[in-house]
């Protein structure tokens, strides 16, 4: 069976959300990143990036078991595994793959900065929060345009580009945005969260996660925690 070693995260929910789109049989495990799970040398072993998620398949694709981290990495292989979610033409899976990445380089880390700093910073910086609104704004409007073209993100069919994108929209309250200001993405938007495999992979470990109140979690997720070698 494919584990999933996770935390009900954006990107988490990425690979939750595949997952139960395929119908694959796996087993969700937590990695608690506020209590510091992803230090850990079994978890190292397969993610030597200390992040969530990764997977392992003891079934890969010479019939051998093979391990997986970073979340666009796992969604192209299980696209690859199940022949689901990425269209099977050379041209359409490049259409696919541009905006895999555009979420891997551009909405991820940019959504996740303004994040960090209009709701975890231990100061409130005007420019740092300006900064990451704006390109949050940007962001949303390069997709909204992207939808007033193309029913999905790629096209027509919906696939793991939107898989991956949607989880990082879901708080879009807290990055400063008006959904409405951006109405084809926000057609978009509700179309998927209604979608049933979606809803379930959000559910996936939803409720071990506590808000980040305490000192000790901000110092593991922000902090020396993170800069010490390993």
């Amino acid at each position: 069976m494919i584990e999933v070693f996770s935390w009900p995260t954006p990107n988490g929910h990425k690979v939750h959300i595949m997952l139960e789109e395929c119908g694959l049989a796996y087993r969700a495990t937590p990695v608690n990143i506020g209590t510091g799970d992803q230090f850990q040398p079994q978890f190292l072993a397969i993610s030597p990036n200390n992040k969530i998620p990764a997977l392992t398949d003891p079934q890969g694709p010479d019939g051998k078991p093979i391990s997986l981290f970073e979340s666009g990495a796992i969604l192209v292989y299980l696209a690859g595994k199940t022949g689901k979610f990425m269209p099977a033409s050379d041209r359409g899976k490049y259409d696919v793959l541009q905006w895999l990445m555009f979420q891997m380089g551009g909405v991820g880390p940019m959504l996740g900065q303004n994040h960090h700093f209009r709701q975890y910073a231990p100061e409130k910086l005007e420019y740092a929060i300006n900064r990451y609104t704006n390109e949050a704004k940007r962001l949303y409007g390069v997709i909204d345009r992207q939808l007033a073209k193309n029913r999905y993100l790629a096209g027509n069919d919906y696939t793991i580009a939107d898989i991956a994108t949607f989880p990082w929209l879901r708080n879009w309250k807290n990055q400063g945005i008006t959904l409405s200001d951006y109405p084809h993405l926000e057609k978009w938007f509700n179309a998927i969260g209604e979608r049933p495999a979606v809803q379930r992979g959000v559910k996936v470990l939803a409720d071990l996660r506590k808000p980040i109140t305490d000192d000790k979690a901000r110092e593991i997720l922000f902090g020396k925690t993170q800069y010490e070698k390993r």
